[in-house]
């Protein structure tokens, strides 16, 4: 799959993993899959995926993966959510970085948090652990994968900030940028009149239906 262009990619990253959530129904999102290490605040990092699918526990293709990756992809591990052996670690972390890799994304456990934020790209887990992988397989590359239950294919558009990882499938990529950047100004339109003390706040009344519970 082509790498996007930078220009596509730049719009991402002045997007938020929330505002994209919004406008895709919701659902986007990959829960559980928060940043651990090296995602400086109020960095959005964003990039084509790298598909990864391995044993939980075992990192031998995700080895493989960082052997083949392009610059400015982000690395997308399906660890079936296992947290209870790292699947990478500092030494990955910054040869990750040699690589040019936009972000690391794993759903499963990572190590060596201080390395890893010193020396990797932005890294996103389900959890962390000191316990070692295995290095045995199996495991797949560049194929349809489950994020934290979130469908990804290899080329889709993540997202990462503050509040985890969102998905963007690559044929909906445009509509999805277009809905998110004027959803965008709309909350920047909201904020000014917070500050103003003119926010309609209308929609809240119009909403609710009251009842009232006669007391016994």
């Amino acid at each position: 799959m082509p790498l996007p262009a930078a220009d596509v990619v730049d719009r991402l990253r002045r997007l938020a993993t929330s505002l994209v959530s919004d406008v895709f129904g919701r659902w986007a999102g990959a829960p559980g899959l928060l940043p651990v290490a090296g995602l400086a605040p109020g960095q959005v990092v964003a990039g084509a995926a790298l598909t990864v699918r391995t044993r939980p526990g075992d990192n031998l293709v995700v080895h493989k993966a960082l052997d083949i990756a392009r610059p400015g992809e982000v690395l997308v591990v399906a660890a079936a959510g296992a947290t209870d052996r790292a699947i990478l670690g500092g030494l990955m972390g910054r040869y990750a970085s040699t690589r040019g890799l936009a972000a690391l994304v794993v759903d499963g456990a990572v190590r060596d948090r201080s390395e890893l934020g010193r020396s990797a790209p932005p890294v996103f887990a389900a959890g962390v652990s000191h316990l070692g992988p295995y290095k045995d397989g199996p495991g797949d590359l560049r194929c349809d994968v489950s994020l934290a239950g979130v469908a990804v294919q290899d080329g889709d558009l993540v997202l990462g900030d503050e509040d985890g990882v969102a998905v963007i499938p690559r044929a909906r990529l445009e509509d999805v940028l277009v809905a998110a950047e004027a959803k965008r100004e709309a909350e920047a339109s909201e904020t000014a009149a917070i500050a103003a003390g003119t926010w309609n706040r209308a929609w809240v009344d119009a909403g609710l239906r009251i009842h009232d519970v006669p007391r016994a």
